[in-house]
């Protein structure tokens, strides 16, 4: 009896890595909201770029006063609000 199997998070490319990086250096730069779908999260992730920490790989998004910290491997796709 092993354990359960969690779910592995999706592989991507050094390419569609590397666009993701492009935009998350542009919108902080920009100052821009931007809707982060994170994997493993139900919700998008809304806010503003704070700081992307590249020594513990985390992306920090504001909002609201509040700050969430997301793993840059989690990050599956940026956008950007609609509304």
């Amino acid at each position: 009896m092993g354990k359960p199997k969690a779910a592995k998070r999706p592989t991507r490319d050094e390419f569609v890595l590397e666009e993701i990086g492009n935009q998350l250096s542009e919108a902080e730069h920009e100052k821009s909201e931007i809707v982060l779908t994170v994997w493993g999260e139900e919700q998008p992730v809304r806010g503003m770029i704070v700081e992307m920490d590249s020594r513990t790989g985390k992306v920090h998004v504001g909002r609201h006063g509040e700050t969430i910290k997301v793993a840059f491997m989690d990050i599956m796709k940026v956008d950007y609000p609609r509304d």
